[in-house]
Order: C-alpha cells, then sequence, then structure tokens
C-alpha cells in the first residue's frame, strides 16, 4: 500500500501555468494527493476549489513558500513541483514508490524539457560546490546509487519528494536560499539520515516559463540570487574553497553569458552588467548569517485529498493535421468523460515532434511523420503511418494508459 502523498506546488504571478499544472495533478493514477498551493492572490483565485490547501505568499524566496507548504502538509510524504511543470498520471504513485524501504528520505525521477520529449534532466549527485556529475542509469525500475565521497544524490526542485519527518527535521529548507541550490543544500543536509531513491519514469515536463529572474528564452534578468545562494552553499558545505567555488562560479557564468551574447541575445554591455549583479549577489550570500537551522514544529489542518477528474482509463486519438479541430472535439468529450487523453497529430514530412498537456488538459504530441521525437534517434524514414503510431503509442504507454 503506497503511503499518503501531499504536493506542495509554489507560484507566483503565473496563474495560468499554476492553472494547468493542477490540473495535471487531478489526472494522477493510484494515488489522490492533497495539494498545498502556496502562491500569490492572483494565483489562488487561479485554482480556488475546495479541495486544494492555499497559503498566500507573494515574496521572490522559494524556501520560505516551500516551507509554508511544508507545515500544511499532512501526509507522511511530501512532494514538490513547479508552477510551469505537468506531471505526468504515473508521476505521483511511481515518485513514492521508493518509500516502501524504510531507509528512503528522498525520492526524485525524470525531468522532460519544453518540447515535451527530450530531457532536460536525468540522474546526477551533485558535488560540494554545488556541480551536476551525472548518472548513467536504466529508465526502468528504481535505484538506489550510492553517491561518491562527498556528493550527495540531487534531487531537482521541480520533481522531489521526501519523508515529511525527516524534512522538518533537518529544518525544512534554509530561507536564506531564496533561488538556486536550495533543494541541493536539503540533499546535503540529509545524506546522514538515509538514501535517495531515483524512479526514472516518474516524470514531469518542464517548460522554464519567465520570471523575474529570467526571460522565455532562458536569458537571465539577473543574477543577483545566484551569486547570494553559491557564496551561502560554499560557507556551509565547502568552507575551505570558497575561493575556488567562486572561481568556479564565475567562469560558468560567464561562459553561460557568452553563450548568450554570441547566439545574439544579449548585447556585450549585458554581460558586464549581469556579472556585476553576480558579484553582488555573492557579497550578500557572505554577509549572510550563517547557523544551525532548528528543526519545524507543524499543526497542519487534517489531510484534504485532491479531487481526481480522471477514471485512470486511457483513449487515443491520431489523425493529420488538417483533421485538428475535428480531433480536439473529441479529445475534449473523452477528458469530459473521465479518460486520460493522448492526441496524435501527424503531418506529411521531416518536422520534430513537440508534445504538450493542453489547457484542456488532455496530452497532444504534434510532428511529421518522418519527423525525430527523439534528439538521439535517427529519423524514422520509410516507416508508414500505421508504424509510426504504434511506435509513438508504445513510448506514451510508458507514462499514461493507452487503449
Amino acid at each position: 500500500m503506497l503511503p499518503r502523498l501531499s504536493v506542495v506546488l509554489v507560484s507566483r504571478h503565473r496563474p495560468e501555468a499554476l492553472r494547468i499544472c493542477l490540473l495535471s495533478l487531478r489526472q494522477q493514477i493510484g494515488v489522490a494527493p492533497e495539494v498545498i498551493v502556496v502562491a500569490d492572490p492572483a494565483g489562488l483565485d487561479a485554482v480556488a476549489a475546495p479541495d486544494v490547501k492555499t497559503i498566500s505568499f507573494d515574496t521572490p524566496n522559494i524556501s520560505a513558500a516551500r516551507n509554508l507548504g511544508l507545515a500544511q502538509a499532512a501526509a507522511e510524504i511530501v512532494a514538490f513541483i513547479d508552477d510551469d511543470a505537468v506531471a505526468e498520471p504515473t508521476w505521483a504513485a511511481r515518485l513514492i514508490a521508493g518509500f516502501a524501504q524504510n531507509d528512503v528520505v528522498a525520492s526524485t525521477g525524470f525531468v522532460r524539457g519544453r518540447n515535451g520529449i527530450g530531457y532536460q534532466w536525468r540522474a546526477a549527485e551533485v558535488d560540494a560546490f554545488g556541480r551536476d556529475h551525472p548518472l548513467s542509469l536504466a529508465e526502468d525500475g528504481l535505484h538506489l546509487p550510492d553517491p561518491n565521497q562527498g556528493r550527495a544524490i540531487k534531487t531537482p526542485g521541480t520533481n522531489c519528494a521526501f519523508r515529511a519527518q525527516a524534512l522538518r527535521q533537518i529544518g525544512g529548507f534554509d530561507q536564506g536560499f531564496r533561488f538556486y541550490l536550495d533543494e541541493t543544500d536539503v540533499n546535503f543536509r540529509l545524506r546522514g539520515l538515509g538514501r535517495t531513491a531515483i524512479s526514472p519514469l516518474a516524470q514531469v515536463v518542464h517548460g522554464f516559463l519567465p520570471s523575474d529572474r529570467r526571460r522565455a528564452d532562458r536569458v537571465p534578468r539577473s543574477l543577483f540570487d545566484i551569486g547570494a545562494s553559491t557564496a551561502l552553499f560554499l560557507r556551509r558545505h565547502a568552507p575551505d574553497h570558497i575561493k575556488e567555488g567562486q572561481r568556479w562560479m564565475e567562469v560558468e557564468q560567464t561562459r553561460r553569458l557568452l553563450t548568450h551574447m554570441v547566439a545574439g541575445r544579449i548585447e556585450p554591455r549585458d554581460v558586464g552588467r549581469l556579472m556585476a549583479d553576480l558579484r553582488r549577489g555573492w557579497g550578500d550570500g557572505m554577509d549572510q548569517p550563517l547557523s544551525d537551522l532548528a528543526p519545524l514544529h507543524h499543526t497542519p489542518a487534517p489531510f484534504l485529498p485532491l479531487g481526481l477528474c480522471a477514471l485512470g482509463q486511457g483513449r487515443v486519438l491520431a489523425d493529420w493535421m488538417w483533421n485538428r479541430s475535428r480531433l480536439f472535439e473529441q479529445a475534449q468529450a473523452a477528458r469530459a468523460a473521465g479518460h486520460i487523453v493522448t492526441l496524435l497529430l501527424l503531418s506529411p514530412g521531416l518536422r520534430r515532434h513537440v508534445q504538450t498537456f493542453t489547457p484542456q488538459g488532455f496530452w497532444l504530441q504534434t510532428g511529421g511523420i518522418w519527423g525525430r521525437a527523439k534528439r538521439d534517434a535517427p529519423p524514422p524514414i520509410g516507416s508508414d503511418v500505421a508504424a509510426r503510431l504504434i511506435e509513438l503509442m508504445a513510448e506514451a504507454s510508458r507514462f499514461r494508459p493507452i487503449c
């Protein structure tokens, strides 16, 4: 029997993305989680419902927001997902499966990127500088890797879960990490309490929507919080290597900005402005008080299961792109009937495939009949329509019911 799950969903100034994320959580199979939304007033208005716990919070501090959600989490396991992400229907059940083992205190899965297909993040361990080191894991099954000495298994903030008691025991999220390295700091502080499970098929799609800190094309608007968080992280976890960590941070961020400049997204003067911003943030992080975090105490309201709007039955619809209007109507009707719907719309040619979770609540994949669906796969030249549809349906069936 799976343990109960609380999902904390933090949002700020993105009410429509928040609504769509919540809609994906209403289609979970095998688990009826409670959902705690921590958001600004516009976000709370967008998702107002009697089966959702809500907390008003409009300050740009992801750690403080997550701690507010953690305080209201009534389940044994608490998970976190970003408002610019959507969860596959099997996400919650797979994410908490590892907690069947008593020594597991954290869990994570893979993250797909904005095209809905390619991976943005798979699995990694992280070192005391905050640098990722990829792990090679099979996509099937559940993994309990032992990190190398001085490292921790990373759980990205948009796809992670923890034993609530363990997370509260270490003081939750350090509010000094307003943004960046917040969950990595938690991973390091949890190391002595148990292991981290990785369930690759517990997947979310993360869109990287624009925010106060970055544009839609992922160009940073500010590097202040990255500088501040890096300084704080090094002081906590690599105090003997702060200067080395600072140099690495500056090299990495310079490389990032120069890549954007060469691509024409920013001007040379922007590089200097953003690097100065990074150094101001570093000074802020070096000046912050550094003390042990006290355990968190909580008195949450009773567990409030989210009302699910799917029966767990799958429905797939497929046709040519020019029949889009008719297929959209059929998809919406199937959704209204409680099905988890996958709509495949093909076009002639080699157009790359893209997958989205629509505002209407169904999964939509578009692309050419011979277009690549995976970046590292060759174009399926010569496939006929039937063979291509079988291939696409087989891939979708790894994450949601197909019939």
